[in-house]
């Protein structure tokens, strides 16, 4: 099994993020009542797919030690990043999982994909990661790849919310 790229495995479920790398923490507040719905969606893979990422995963949920290489970008253009399923978790207040990234992958970090919801019944969505550029193309795009990735973050957000109204 290939080896991760770096080494503070789990830290985007067990916190702090750690320093040397870029972070990233968005959340973005879900419809009241839609938590199963957005924690399908999540470990399904069915929100990458659905917010135009192309996935390729060998199984069909994300559990720990599952293989998947998201491609971002269209035809020639499109840019694979692999990763492993480092930690997944389906419970009735939380759902989600994260990803490391493995060689090739144009960053080295790691990046969760997460649904929660709180006492009084708000559900949530949120991306957290820590990244730096692995490959000379990220290393050369500088701040416009920390763009990107917020931009991406912000996506999948709007493209859950979409898919708990049943679009």
């Amino acid at each position: 099994m290939a080896e991760l790229t770096y080494p503070e495995v789990g830290r985007t479920r067990h916190g702090p993020l750690p320093g040397g790398y870029h972070h990233l923490r968005h959340r973005y507040p879900l419809p009241a009542g839609c938590f199963d719905t957005a924690a399908e969606a999540v470990l399904s893979w069915r929100l990458h797919r659905a917010a135009g990422v192309r996935m390729r995963t060998d199984a069909p949920r994300a559990t720990e030690g599952v293989l998947v290489s998201a491609g971002l970008g269209f035809g020639p253009a499109r840019i694979w990043g692999p990763c492993r399923v480092i930690w997944s978790e389906d419970s009735p207040a939380l759902a989600g999982f994260g990803y490391g990234t493995l060689p090739g992958h144009p960053e080295r970090g790691e990046e969760a994909f997460v649904v929660g919801r709180d006492d009084t019944g708000a559900v949530w969505f949120e991306v957290r990661a820590f990244s730096r550029p692995d490959r000379w193309f990220t290393r050369a795009a500088g701040p416009a790849a920390r763009a990107v990735q917020h931009g991406y973050a912000w996506w999948l957000g709007r493209t859950l919310r979409r898919l708990c109204a049943g679009r």
